[in-house]
């Protein structure tokens, strides 16, 4: 439409000219010396253009020639261009599908011609370090850095992140406190960190480090709670022989991670280890009473001390409220056995059972058989704690002798209400 309307109105100027022309074409004279030259103005005019044109044209043309250098460099650039941006994209591709030596040799070749050198050798370097090359990856993260010094940032963090794929844990955490001077605040520096600390077991650290982890986003409030459970988990399993040191570490916890079951139970290993059972067995009261798990009803049940008297008697109290619980029962047989109250451990052993055979309670009643003469009674419950561990289906409780062929040391007093009759 743009060229229709210039012709028409070139044709017009056209007309309008030829019409003025015809009318008056004018008239000039020139003398120089002995000459002279008369012609019409419109001839004159006419020729005038024609030599501007002419001379346009010859000095166009040459400027072309004394330019041709610079623009066949020109016209060498962008097709050299054009093959960097090609070969950048046939490396990405080839990267992803996970052809590395053809990537790496794609993203390398036109690199320095390229428009972002930096993304070609940062994905060389991903490219090479996936063939196991880490010195061509080095030496590629160094072309990054002199390509572009600004991008320290990207290229510290890439390198890092390498060097972690690759275990070279030394070097990824002198890489991250070099970047962590730069942007100490930075998310994927924080989450690279906390990868570091926990491949290397450095808690303590982590720990300091899980305020900023929230603080950006890294972590959410769930991801924050998971994380110290497992970090003071780890350090309550590595802390040495030093009860004291373990305490402190203990009472550094808030309220909330020290009900973690998790944790108490592993605390209350360590207490054993240095032969506070009293201590143990006062935490795991206390939190049964705030929530009533099964493996600490167990480990109450394995405390050994001199307070088995006053434990025993805390968890016949717990039989109100968990009268058919097989592992309450199970607990307080073995309680009975450490005061060799055998009547009274038989007769939660064998509710035990009543409710729920398992093995570990099938081998406490068959020591207990063997202890008060009963071999055959005590090899079926051995052989019924056998069956079970190897996934058979359990028989049935043995009938067993209820007469106690050894009296206990001291007297045991009735039986407990609930197990009368078992």
């Amino acid at each position: 439409m743009r060229t229709l309307i210039a012709a028409f109105l070139s044709l017009l100027l056209a007309v309008l000219v030829t019409l003025w022309v015809k009318q008056d074409n004018g008239y000039i004279l020139i003398g120089y010396g002995h000459w002279t030259l008369e012609a019409s103005l419109a001839l004159f005019l006419l020729l005038d253009l024609l030599a501007f044109l002419l001379l346009y044209l010859v000095l166009r043309g040459l400027a072309r020639i004394w330019t041709l250098p610079e623009r066949l460099q020109v016209w060498r650039q962008r097709r050299l261009r054009a093959r960097a941006r090609q070969a950048l994209t046939q490396g990405l591709l080839e990267l992803a599908e996970g052809n590395w030596r053809g990537a790496e040799r794609d993203l390398v070749r036109h690199a320095p011609q390229s428009e972002t050198p930096l993304l070609n050798y940062l994905a060389a370097a991903r490219a090479a370090q996936l063939q196991g090359a880490d010195a061509r990856r080095d030496d590629y993260l160094h072309l990054a850095h002199q390509s572009m010094p600004a991008a320290e940032l990207a290229i510290g963090l890439t390198q890092a992140e390498l060097q972690l794929a690759h275990q070279q844990y030394e070097q990824a955490l002198a890489t991250l406190m070099h970047v962590r001077d730069l942007s100490p605040r930075h998310a994927y520096l924080l989450t690279l960190l906390k990868r570091l600390y926990i491949d290397l077991g450095e808690w303590e650290k982590l720990q300091e480090l899980l305020p900023d982890l929230l603080r950006r986003k890294v972590i959410d409030a769930a991801q924050q709670r998971e994380l110290e459970i497992r970090i003071y988990h780890e350090r309550l399993q590595s802390q040495g022989r030093d009860l004291d040191a373990l305490e402190r570490l203990w009472q550094q916890m808030g309220r909330s991670l020290r009900q973690e079951q998790a944790l108490l139970t592993l605390y209350v290993g360590r207490l054993l280890e240095f032969d506070s059972a009293a201590r143990a067995a006062a935490l795991i009261g206390d939190a049964l009473e705030r929530q009533w798990t099964p493996a600490l009803v167990r480990l109450y049940g394995q405390l050994e001390g001199t307070d088995a008297t006053q434990r025993l008697a805390r968890a016949e109290g717990w039989l109100k409220e968990h009268p058919e619980d097989p592992d309450l029962l199970l607990a307080l047989a073995r309680l009975c056995l450490q005061q060799r109250l055998w009547g009274k451990a038989r007769s939660y052993l064998e509710a035990s059972l009543a409710v729920e055979p398992e093995a570990a309670a099938y081998q406490e009643l068959g020591a207990l058989l063997e202890e008060l003469e009963e071999p055959e009674q005590a090899l079926a419950c051995y052989r019924a704690g056998l069956e079970l561990e190897r996934g058979e289906a359990a028989r049935e409780l043995p009938t067993i002798n209820r007469a106690v062929l050894k009296p206990p040391v001291e007297p045991e007093g009735p039986e407990p209400p609930l197990l009368q009759g078992v």
